[in-house]
């Protein structure tokens, strides 16, 4: 039998998917139904395990491709949505409206409710057929606000000084420890953020509930809104309770079902049991597969859970390039940044993936830094167009406590060989010398940073550097600098994905969702809101 691994693994898929239609003859309805999906605060890129009477939570990638189905599935009378707060950043937002909106321009009706929306979830909600709020609810609609704290006065007070050495004026993640107030370069980019997410929000809302663009100023000015105003401004549809909301799914789809017994399947139902069905397996060879390899928070070395440990994420970008089975992979990008030598180590290691199979690069609300330097080294890179991208450059420093030392009555004496063997002691600032010897690690950091970009993008080095010094741009600007190839989201990069792998749109392929959390990792994350952590 060792001799036949993959036709075994097709006869169990075959079998598991007989037992699954069986089970789903009794589990859904044998007319037609609507599906029930519960968006969560955020959503998470990863399934999160349901444990403890938990619901189970689809996950963003499952979410979007649970509605494509639906939108071609002709047993699915509509999708009822309830939305418990923002998803998780306007690029996240963006992805929902557009899926919602191709549902409603496929004439299957959609229905959102939710106890208030702010701006991601009124986003999120603009693509649905009919926006509800209970009458005592809100439309927090009142703009966007970049901000930063600023902490230099608290260190002073407290004899404590940051010193900072950056590469890039546009590089701001320091700025809060050495200055009052925003830099002009950091007003600048901040200024140019502001205005392209603003206009992102507003050509969605716009599109989304059948507005005049030029209307959004004033809306935006007018905000927040009760649910009545809302309602008259054209921002939702009505006012319902829960209770209310079978009457309006009859409304939106009157052959199915009867009052206060409409069809209703749960999302993760639907989803385990028809939409992520990839029909019977061949006998005599292997459908597609692709890898979907989440890349989220902090990039740092070693392994573990938390972040992106460039250990773990190598090991697993090796066993995806050596997998035959493997025919191209996804990385769906949401980080900004971290260590500048995990960023490197995990970007030669995705590019040796990306010399023997496909490799598209997703941008989630954040690919800054090191999670840009990531991106770069897949063939194609796919943002939204509020994803914030670049931060091209490199900042560091210590904090010199010298001044705390001298005011609490303590002292630091210390003997040293060799010229620079304090030079990350925080009892003193750098030296001249030392901080030149910095600049230089960090200038050289920077031309790396540069080259892999120039080398991942095809651009030369002076026009990375001319998008570089440290910048964020707005996927919308990024796409002009030559720093993505298009605006989407994971559907979009999973359709380039197929392109460059020679598989068409249409036909059936599996997908695998990476890193897998172990179920003592899953356990240990469900028991944290109740655990107490001495930090």
């Amino acid at each position: 039998m060792a001799r036949y691994p993959g036709f075994v693994t097709r006869l169990g898929a075959n079998a598991a998917r007989a037992l699954r239609l069986g089970v789903s003859r009794f589990a859904l309805p044998r007319e037609r139904f609507w599906v029930r999906l519960r968006l969560p605060s955020p959503l998470p890129e990863i399934r999160t395990p349901a444990l403890f009477g938990r619901e189970p939570t689809v996950s963003l990638v499952e979410t979007l491709q649970l509605l494509d189905r639906a939108r071609q599935d002709e047993r699915v009378a509509g999708v009822m949505v309830r939305v418990e707060g923002p998803p998780g950043g306007l690029s996240v937002a963006d992805s929902l409206r557009r899926s919602l909106l191709a549902l409603r321009e496929a004439g299957v009706p959609s229905l959102v409710w939710s106890e208030r929306f702010g701006t991601e979830e009124l986003l999120l909600a603009s693509g649905a057929s009919r926006v509800l709020l209970p009458e005592s609810g809100s439309v927090f609609l009142v703009g966007l606000r970049l901000e930063g704290f600023f902490v230099r006065p608290l260190l002073e007070r407290l004899g404590v000084r940051a010193d900072v050495v950056r590469v890039g004026e546009f590089k701001s993640a320091a700025e809060m420890f050495t200055r009052e107030q925003m830099s002009p370069e950091h007003r600048q980019q901040l200024e140019s953020l502001a205005e392209d997410l603003s206009s992102t929000v507003a050509a969605g809302l716009a599109e989304g509930r059948d507005l005049a663009a030029e209307e959004m100023g004033a809306l935006v000015d007018g905000g927040p809104y009760g649910a009545a105003a809302a309602c008259e401004k054209g921002l939702i549809d009505g006012c319902a309770y829960p209770e209310d909301l079978e009457k309006e799914l009859l409304q939106l789809a009157p052959d199915v079902g009867k009052p206060d017994e409409v069809p209703v399947v749960d999302a993760a139902a639907y989803l385990s049991l028809r939409a992520a069905d990839a029909g019977w397996r061949p006998w005599l060879r292997d459908l597609p597969r692709f890898a979907y390899v989440v890349a989220t928070g902090p990039i740092h070395r070693g392994r573990g859970f938390r972040g992106v440990p460039s250990d773990s994420y190598r090991h697993l970008f090796d066993r995806l390039r050596r997998d035959e089975g493997v025919s191209g992979v996804v990385v769906r990008v949401d980080s900004p940044g971290g260590d500048a030598v995990a960023s490197d180590l995990l970007w030669q290691s995705l590019r040796a993936l990306g010399r023997e199979k496909p490799v598209v690069a997703s941008l989630g609300d954040v690919a800054a830094s090191g999670g840009y330097f990531l991106a770069a080294a897949a063939a194609a890179i796919v943002a939204e167009a509020a994803s914030l991208t670049g931060s091209i450059g490199v900042v560091g420093g210590k904090l010199d406590l010298s001044g705390l030392y001298q005011r609490l009555g303590v002292r630091k004496d210390a003997v040293e060989r060799g010229a620079r063997a304090g030079l990350l002691a925080e009892d003193r600032p750098f030296s001249q010398d030392e901080r030149r010897v910095i600049r230089d690690e960090m200038e050289e950091l920077y031309e790396i940073f540069l080259a892999r970009v120039a080398t991942g993008r095809g651009l030369s080095r002076d026009a990375v550097h001319a998008a570089g010094r440290g910048r964020i741009w707005s996927g919308r600007r990024a796409l002009e600098h030559g720093l993505v190839d298009q605006l989407g989201g994971p559907l979009e990069a999973l359709v380039e994905l197929r392109s460059r792998a020679g598989v068409g749109r249409d036909e059936p392929a599996l997908m695998d969702v990476h890193p897998r959390i172990p179920r003592i990792a899953g356990l240990r994350n469900a028991l944290r809101p109740w655990s107490l952590e001495l930090v």
